[in-house]
This record gives structure tokens, sequence and C-alpha cells, in this order.
């Protein structure tokens, strides 16, 4: 029975023709007329299987506390019918409540409605929900719901809505009768679980379905065309095959349509393109191939195209999508494909265009001035192409940018003043590029910035001070380019960093020791990483960047930066002691300061408890090697090779854990277990023992001395007059 309520209508109050009643019943009488329900009482019978159900369920947030009384209206979450006060609606939404459902609830007889939803309910499905014969939506989603889905549900013929997505053990095979247990069924979502198995094909001519959601499970067989005009499909993360359907039936009514991280084959038909009013197709994650036909043009109605992560090639659609002023793409995503030829101007023309992903592509020529026509654009990721040319100008047009990401291409020129423009900018990625000059003063109007890498390029000059208006700075690439002069003594003073990489420049003095208000958080929620990855790896950041169109108009842009903390001034022209509070920073896991002219003895490191990786090789350190080296339990790699240590490590330390990490210390033993100190069990070199190189060195030695020996010899006869002689009669 469906809920409708009359719109009251209201009269000219007439004091001579109204008995007298009690002013309680006065103020009731509106009460009654605008909400019934208020005015009868909880059925005992319904009122007795609730108060069952909730003591069987945990409620921390007491949220069916107000369960008591007879009043409908005062029991959270409950619906009742006006006339008789059955239930007809069970709401929990979010609620956190957990526990396992009581069979109880399957006593409402007369429900309508059951929501569940985002709350921690547990076991199997109660199969007494077969009984609710009047249910017409069923949410179960988001809970801790395992097993199978009970066959029992196939009664519920007048269900419109069955909603489980998110219970990640419920599963099995599809049930076969998914497709044709009722006729009135509009949305099926069990997304987001553990079914697998084929499709049933009844599910392709349902007619009444109008929202399919089976995404995010183990899926397989061949993909097929459905014959009921959908709304919206979501079939992706699953194991299905094949050729792309056109969906002919849904022309005029699918608007949202994701097929991704499947096995899809072949090209990209352009029947597509006759879905009318279609705003998201996410094809991404499948092996599409061929180029993309010119025919293929969606509507102005097109907000989401992501073909991303795909085997397609030739050059970039022309155009892909009609526009207007007022509507069109909002994201566009062609990343990770191979693409070639230039960026087409049409693209520029997208007004309404928020996110472009071209990345990891072949792309060639330069980057087109006309992209400042997208005022709107917040997210430019055109890394790992070929472009070339310089940064245009014109680009300060897309004044809301939020990231410009253009690394890993051939693009040569300046860093230009008048980018100081793009002050909401938080991502700033240039590197290994052949970008060249200096860092302009002006950029420290970028106040935003989070995230900057200039590294591998040709940038020079000293380090000013427009990189200390960045105050929300957490990740600082300059590395290998040929910036000089001494590090500035603001270097640590950034209290959101997590990664500051200088090395391979020519920076020199010393290591600034003052203004140290660093902290270096970890944030990355990231602690499992590989325990032998290369150093080089351990410095890298890897930027995740979320964008989601969550209307018509509105881009919801997050990224995520997994990044070891650290710092790395390798490969410089640094010198003098290293400052002791460097050794006292609690959440550093990376510092590498090798190749440098560092000098003094190391300070002990117990502070620096969560270190992952230490490389202060090549330097002139000396003294002894602090013990509790060896205590720091996190530590993986550790090179403290080509320097001047002196002294002994004894065995109990556990240096065998870290092999060549003490070469090229002439004045450093190891010692072994019950035999003293070893000075032979340095290797030559990092990894290497004594004995395999000993080799290749003798031979070498052997060569040259002799070649000397043969070369003096022949110099030596040639030198005496009875010698020349012997030899000139010889040949005669």
């Amino acid at each position: 029975m469906e809920l409708t309520w009359d719109v009251p209508v209201f009269h000219p109050w007439k004091p001579s023709k109204l008995p007298a009643l009690p002013l309680f019943l006065l103020l009731m009488l509106p009460l009654c007329y605008f909400s019934p329900s208020q005015c009868f009482d909880l059925n005992p019978e319904d009122k007795t299987s609730l108060l069952l159900f909730r003591s069987s369920v945990l409620d921390p947030g007491q949220s069916l506390a107000t369960w008591f009384g007879s009043n409908c209206s005062n029991w959270t979450g409950i619906s009742c019918e006006n006339q008789t006060g059955r239930v007809v609606s069970v709401n929990l939404a979010n609620m956190n409540l957990s526990g396992k459902v009581q069979p109880s609830l399957c006593e409402l007889s007369f429900l309508e409605y059951l929501k569940l939803s985002e709350n921690n309910f547990n076991g199997s499905i109660p199969t007494c929900f077969g009984s609710l014969g009047s249910l017409k939506t069923l949410d179960l989603s988001h809970n801790k719901f395992n097993g199978v889905l009970p066959d029992d549900i196939m009664r519920l013929r007048q269900l419109r809505e069955l909603v489980l997505n998110g219970n990640r053990e419920l599963g099995g095979v599809l049930p076969w009768w998914i497709g044709n247990f009722s006729n009135n069924l509009e949305k099926l979502d069990l997304g987001l679980n553990s079914f697998h198995g084929q499709m049933p094909e009844s599910l392709f001519y349902l007619k009444s379905l109008r929202h399919l959601d089976l995404g995010d499970n183990c899926l397989s067989g061949k993909i097929h065309e459905f014959y009921q005009p959908l709304e919206s499909l979501n079939l992706a993360s699953n194991q299905l095959f094949g050729t792309l359907p056109c969906f002919s039936a849904s022309t005029q009514s699918l608007t949202f349509l994701t097929l991704a991280n499947n096995s899809l084959v072949g090209g990209i038909p352009t029947c597509i393109a006759s879905l009318e009013v279609l705003a998201h197709l996410n094809l991404s994650f499948n092996h599409l191939s061929y180029g993309i036909s010119p025919r293929l043009v969606f509507t102005e109605k097109l907000l989401v195209l992501d073909l991303s992560f795909n085997d397609l090639s030739g050059p970039l659609p022309i155009k892909i999508a009609a526009a207007t002023e007022k509507s069109g793409l909002v994201l566009l995503d062609l990343s990770h494909n191979q693409f070639s030829g230039k960026i087409p101007l049409r693209i520029t023309e997208l007004k309404s265009l928020q996110a472009l992903f071209l990345s990891h592509n072949l792309l060639t020529g330069a980057i087109p001035a006309s992209i400042g026509n997208l005022t709107y654009l917040q997210v430019i990721d055109l890394s790992h192409n070929s472009l070339s040319g310089s940064i245009p100008l014109d680009i300060v047009g897309c004044f809301q940018l939020l990231a410009l990401i253009i690394n890993n291409n051939d693009l040569s020129g300046e860093i230009q003043p008048e980018l100081d423009a793009l002050d909401s900018l938080k991502i700033l990625d240039v590197s290994h590029n052949k970008i060249s000059g200096e860092i302009p003063l002006t950029l420290a109007g970028l106040k935003s910035l989070e995230i900057v890498d200039f590294s591998s390029n040709n940038l020079s000059g000293t380090l000013n001070d427009a990189i200390t208006k960045w105050l929300n700075l957490r990740y600082l690439s300059l590395a290998h380019n040929k910036f000089s002069g001494n590090l500035p003594s603001w270097l640590f003073s950034f209290e959101a960093i997590q990664m500051i990489d200088f090395s391979g420049n020519k920076f020199s003095g010393f290591i600034p020791d003052g203004n140290f208000n660093i902290s270096f958080h970890n944030s990355n929620e990231n602690t499992d990483r590989a325990p032998k990855e290369p150093f080089i790896a351990m410095r890298n950041a890897e930027i995740k960047i979320s964008a989601v169109v969550i209307d018509s108009s509105e881009l919801s842009f997050n990224y995520k930066v997994s990044s070891t903390v650290g710092i790395d001034l390798s490969d410089n022209l640094l010198r003098g002691e290293i400052p002791d509070v460097l050794f006292e920073v609690v959440g550093l896991e990376y510092l590498n300061l090798s190749y440098n002219f560092l000098d003094g003895q190391l300070p002990r490191l117990e502070k620096m408890l969560n270190l992952r990786a230490l490389d202060l090789s090549h330097n002139s350190l000396s003294g002894k090697i602090p013990g509790n080296i060896f205590a720091l339990k996190n530590l993986v790699l550790l090179n403290l090779s080509y320097n001047s240590f002196s002294g002994s490590v004894p065995a109990k330390q556990g240096y065998w854990r870290f092999p060549g990490a003490f070469a090229g210390n002439p004045d450093l033993c190891m010692e072994s277990s019950g035999e003293g100190c070893d000075r032979g069990s340095l290797p030559a070199v990092p990894g290497k023992t004594f004995e395999e190189v000993e080799g290749p060195i003798l031979v070498w030695v052997f060569c040259v001395s002799a070649f000397v020996s043969f070369y003096f010899g022949v110099v030596a006869l040639f030198c005496s007059a009875r010698a020349r002689s012997y030899i000139l009669q010889t040949k005669v």
C-alpha cells in the first residue's frame, strides 16, 4: 500500500458552530489532519516484532532508543499505514548498527520498504525475507552479509528495487532466476560483491529493468546486447570479453555506461555515439584497439569520456563531442594509449572541460596556445609524450588550474614569470624535460603549491626566497639540474613536507642546521612497501589523481601522494659536518647524503625509529660506527662505504644484513664469531667480496707488466752496438 497524503483545505473559523472542546483536543486536531500516522497506535504485533529485532542489534549510537510507546511517529526509521498502524517502511540506514538480522522482521507482513544499508550487519541474508510478499524495496547494501543470495528472494513478485552492493563476502553463482522473478523489477544492484558465473539470459530481456549494476564482481562470459531501455549500466571490473555492443534499445534512455576493467576487444563502434542522452561513458582498462572513427561524435549531453588504458592508436579525434557554451564534456581521459600526432585544436574548443588527461601516448608537436581558452580547466596531464616547444604563456588563461603535469616530454625554454597567475595551482610537475633558466621570483605567488617537481632539467642559478612562500609544500624535487650556491637556511622550514630531493646539483657549503621546523609526518598510510627497493625508487613520489564529476557542472578533484618521507642531498659539493639535529627527526624514512665532501663523526641514531634507508657513502666521515645503528628495526638499506670510518664492528650487531655497506673503509674491520677482527671480510666494492674482483685485477696487472717488460727489452737491445750488429747481419 502506497502512502498518500491529502492536501488540507482550510475554512474560516466560525465560533458559533464549533462545539466546546478541551484545549488539548483543539491542538491535536490540526496535527492529526496533517499527519494521520501520528494519530494511530503502532500495531501490537508489529511492535513486538520490532522490539524483538532491536533486542539482537548492537546500537552504540542509541539510534533506536526512541522505540518505546505506541505512537508510530516517535519510532526512528519507522513509518506506518495511516489507518491500521501496520508498519510499511523500515529505514535504518547509516546508524552504525551491527549484529545478525533477526527473522522477526519477516513478521512485518505489510512491509513495503526495508532499508538497512550503511551498517555492519553480518551473517547470511534471512531466507524468510521471501515471505514479505508486499515488499517493493530491499536495500541491504554496504554491510557485511556473507554466503549466497537465498532462492527465497524469488518469491518477492512485487519487488522493484533489490540493492545488495558492498557486501564483499556475499556471492556464489549469480542466481538463474535473477532476471525473471519479478516483472516489476526496475533496479538491480549487486555491485561490489563476489558473484561469479555468467549473467542469465533472462536479464537481457527483463522489460521493467532500468538500472543494472553488477560491477566489481567475478562475472565471466561474453558481453551481450540488452533489449530493454536501460538508464544506467555498470558491468565494470569483471571478466567479460567480446566486442562492444551498440545498446540500440537504450538509444533514448541510457545516461550512464561503464564497462571498464574487463577484456573487451576490437574497435569502438560509431553506433555508441547514437546514445542520445549518454552522460557518462567509461571503457577504460580494456583491450580496445584501432583508431577512433571521425564519425564517432557524441552529443553535448556527454560529460565524462574515459577511454584510458587501452590500445587505441592513430591521431587524436579532431572532434570527439559536440559542445555549447553551457554544456559539453567535463572530463576527457585518453591517457595510456598509443595515440600519435599533434594535439588537435578542436579539443581546446570544449569550453566546459575541467579535466584533460592525454598522458602516456606518442603525441608530438607543441602544446596548443589556445589551451588557455579552457577557463574551467582544473587538471592538465600531458606527461609521458614527445611534446616539444615551450610552455605556452596562454596557459595562464586556465586560471582555475589545480594540477599542471607535463613531465617526461621534450619541452624547452624557460619557466615564464607570468605563471604566477595560476594562484590555485597545487601540483606543478615539469620534470624530465629540457627547461632551462632560473626559478622566477614571481612564482612566490603560487602559495597553494603542494607538489613541485622540477627534476631532470637544465635549470640553474641559486635558490631564491620565492620557494619559502609555498607554505603547504609536501614534495619538492630539484634533482639533477645545475643549481649552485649554498643551501638556504630555510630549507627545512616547511611544516608539511614529506620529501626534499636536491640531489645531482652543484650545491656547496654546509648543510643548514638552523630554522629546523620540519616534522616529516608520514601521511601515506603505506607501510608495506617492498623491503629491498633501491634508493632511487624510494625518493620518487607517486601521485594518484581522482577527478569525479558529481553533477553536470562540478568536478571533484582529489589526489594522494605516495612518497617515502625523506631528504636527498646526494651528489653535490657539500662539506662540513652533518648537523646532529638531522639525526633527530623521528618521522624520517630515507636519508641520502652520499657523494659529497662531508666529514666529522656519525652521531647516535636511536631517535630515527622509522628510518628505512641511510646512504652516507663516498664522503670523508670518520670515527666509529654507532652501535645502535643496527637496532633500527625498520632499516633495510644501509651504505656507509668509501669513508674513513675506523674501529671494529662486533658480529652481534648484525652487519651481515647489509652486504657491501662498509666497503672502502680501510681502517674498519668486521668481527667474526670467535675469530676476532677480520679486515679481509670487507669487500672492495659494495656488494662484492675481494675474491670476486681479485681475478680480473691480477690479469690486468700481468698484461701491463708483460707489455712494459717487452718494451724495455727491445729498447735495451737496440741501445747495444753488438746487438744491433748481430741483428743486421742476420737480416742480410
